[in-house]
């Protein structure tokens, strides 16, 4: 292990992991620090949870060689359903119709970081530290300096390039400097898994309710992933239902268009808050997934949104290194926060006005948005431009992802 470094990546996670794989091969030396363990080899649980990975982000982890060992447990999103509780808004989605393989995958999510972690650890040229936290961040005009802790003992590295991708509550945001917006949308979502009498057969459903989107996304085994969202106050009265309780309320909201709900599993709550940095870069440092923005996670948007900006910082250090450029140069930094700043705020935009637009009792707003989906649902073109949004294949997109949309 060394003691100086080009990058260092905080977080191990999808985004840092991703950008590490993504800038292997390219003569950098790369830390990456996590702090959580990955979890001992054991069976799969009834309880893992999905992820749902749009078409840019299944392009981006065959790019880096991550999607061959995932493939074969992906499940492919090939309709989504979308409809409005009680109105008569609906939309339909279907891969065929646009002659694509699918809309997108779901991954089980222990997976998927048990590959990410894998492969980020046996590259060579990148120091993969775990656990460990970092406890200081001091900046240079050469370097960055990080002191972490590592097996109860301290250590310090210094790097050209700081990359904090550790999450929404980012301690390295906080070290340096770097304040965020918070906007608290006083939901919570409940995620568990569930299983119906009737099988998904690869549809998606996304059912809108007066609380917040009911969401069942298709799993292995006819399992569904369900994401509840329910109103903050109201969480424990739903976390505190037994499993029937819990089926009943689901089973309400939902309807019977997959059957009976069987059983379900653990459930975990999330309160969901809009939150998105002051800064995405300082000298020698830059926010990467959640530390930069973490948002409503209506359509599944935040964790590919992430994967999406980090293709593209890699993209523009290996860019920057061609050109013999100091990966942590301000040019660097300005230029990739230049070329993902319509994605991002497209996306925070869209899953912050549906949230607005679709949790109220309005007659207007409901009205509004009822005719609106029909008519997304009956015109070809507007659903193309639909697909290519939720997809992110739509606009100026990292190079790992550009091919796929001729696709469309």
């Amino acid at each position: 292990m060394h003691n100086e470094y080009d990058i260092a990546i905080v977080g191990g996670g999808l985004a840092g992991a991703s950008l590490a794989c993504s800038l292997a091969n390219q003569s950098l030396r790369i830390a990456v620090i996590e702090q959580v363990s990955p979890d001992a080899d054991e069976q799969p649980s009834y309880d893992d949870r999905g992820l749902a990975l749009s078409l840019s982000s299944q392009r981006i982890l065959k790019a880096i060689d991550i999607w061959p060992d995932l493939a074969a447990k992906a499940i492919p999103v090939r309709h989504i359903h979308i409809s409005d509780r009680g109105r008569f808004g609906l939309v339909h989605l279907h891969a065929s119709d646009l002659q694509l393989p699918a809309l997108g995958y779901v991954v089980v999510a222990r997976d998927l970081g048990k590959v990410l972690q894998r492969k980020t650890a046996s590259l060579a040229g990148i120091d993969y530290i775990c656990p460990a936290a970092v406890t200081d961040v001091r900046t240079s005009a050469n370097n960055i300096q990080l002191a972490y802790r590592h097996h109860q003992q301290s250590h310090s590295i210094s790097c050209r390039l700081l990359v904090a991708a550790d999450g929404t509550h980012s301690r390295v945001r906080e070290q340096l400097g770097i304040g965020a917006t918070v906007k608290d949308y006083g939901q919570t979502a409940i995620v568990s898994n569930i299983t119906t009498t009737n099988d998904h057969k690869n549809t998606a459903y996304e059912r809108f309710t007066r609380q917040g989107p009911l969401a069942l996304l298709p799993m292995p085994e006819g399992r569904c992933v369900c994401i509840y969202t329910v109103a903050s106050e109201r969480r424990d009265q739903y976390l505190g239902l037994d499993e029937q309780g819990y089926l009943d309320v689901l089973q309400q909201d939902f309807g019977n268009r997959l059957g009976r709900m069987l059983k379900g599993g653990s459930r975990k709550s999330y309160p969901l808050k809009l939150v998105y940095a002051d800064k995405q870069y300082v000298d020698r440092a830059v926010l990467l997934g959640n530390a930069a923005q973490t948002i409503h996670p209506n359509g599944a948007q935040g964790f590919n949104l992430g994967l999406r900006d980090s293709a593209a910082l890699a993209e523009h250090i290996i860019d920057g290194v061609k050109r013999r450029q100091d990966p942590g140069s301000n040019n660097i930094l300005e230029h990739y926060y230049r070329s993902r700043m319509d994605d991002q705020s497209q996306v925070i935009r869209f899953t912050d006005t549906v949230a607005g637009l679709f949790y109220n009792d309005d007659p207007v707003k409901a009205v509004c948005r009822n005719l609106g989906m029909l008519l997304l649902d009956m015109t070809p073109a507007l659903k193309r431009r639909f697909i290519r949004r939720a997809t992110g294949l739509h606009g100026r997109q990292p190079a790992l992802v550009r091919d796929a949309v001729t696709e469309l």
